[in-house]
């Protein structure tokens, strides 16, 4: 289950990164990442009674993957400039 789990929230994490920085975009990269960990955390496909359970079981991967949605999204604008 948490395989397929930690696969879903790396695809979320590039999605939900894109979102922040769209209605984000004069904020804090904190604020940002508040946002984006939020978004993945609602969208996880899961019961909404364990959500928070298994959010904080996984909040380190949780986190770690929204860094490395963060840097490959770095990485494709500077590659693009």
């Amino acid at each position: 289950m948490f395989i397929n789990l930690k696969s879903t929230i790396t695809e979320l994490a590039y999605a939900a990164v894109t979102m922040a920085e769209e209605t984000l975009s004069t904020s804090s990269g904190q604020e940002k990442k508040a946002a984006a960990i939020e978004y993945i955390i609602s969208m996880m496909p899961i019961p909404v009674i364990f959500k928070s359970i298994v959010s904080a079981f996984l909040s380190k991967f949780i986190d770690e993957a929204v860094e490395n949605a963060v840097t490959y999204m770095k990485s494709i604008k500077n590659s693009e400039a």
